[in-house]
């Protein structure tokens, strides 16, 4: 799991209504059942989540997709991931979360587990994954082909066909360009 210690617990229910009431609870996972903690997420992870966001959210928008921040993409109530950034159509909304996803953006942290989302992702019918990584900058795309997230190569950059957005990295800052315009982040 990316080099990530995995620790099994049987978690008192105490414990986790107390985490639940504080809200520290929001980015928590459940994959079949198995209850994965995630820790707050770090500035550089936040700022380059939140810029982007920023940045194609009107692109989006004109795509007829509803773009979210760190919202469940729900397979069952004991199946779902909260991937960091999603855009969905809007009858993939629910009072819970998202039931299904076009596009989902992950932003890489030291040892997360997004390489092992893809496949609940592709399974979900998620058309697009982005990675997105802080330090040093570097953009990674992956596209379902045939229900399996297979990575695009990237050459001099890769093209979001769910935004119609191209993206390449230069000098340390991800560019984004579509339509004659851009943003750097």
């Amino acid at each position: 799991m990316c080099g990530m210690r995995v620790l099994m617990i049987d978690a008192p229910q105490a414990m986790l209504d107390e985490r639940r009431r504080l809200g520290q609870d929001k980015r928590d996972e459940m994959w079949d059942g198995v209850l994965h903690m995630v820790p707050p997420a770090g500035g550089p992870h936040q700022r380059l989540g939140a810029r982007f966001l920023a940045a194609v959210t009107p692109r989006a928008e004109q795509h007829g997709l509803v773009p979210h921040y760190e919202t469940g993409l729900f397979q069952s109530d004991d199946n779902y991931r909260v991937p960091d950034l999603s855009f969905a159509r809007e009858e993939h909304l629910s009072d819970r979360g998202l039931e299904g996803a076009d596009l989902v953006v992950e932003v890489r942290s030291a040892r997360d587990e997004t390489y092992e989302k893809l496949a609940f992702y592709a399974q979900m019918g998620v058309q697009e994954v982005l990675v997105l990584h802080p330090n040093p900058r570097k953009v990674e795309l992956y596209r379902n082909v045939a229900g399996r997230m297979v990575p695009v190569q990237p050459g001099a950059g890769v093209f979001s066909e769910v935004l119609g957005v191209s993206l390449q990295v230069e000098e340390d800052e991800l560019v984004l360009s579509w339509d004659g315009a851009s943003a750097r982040i």
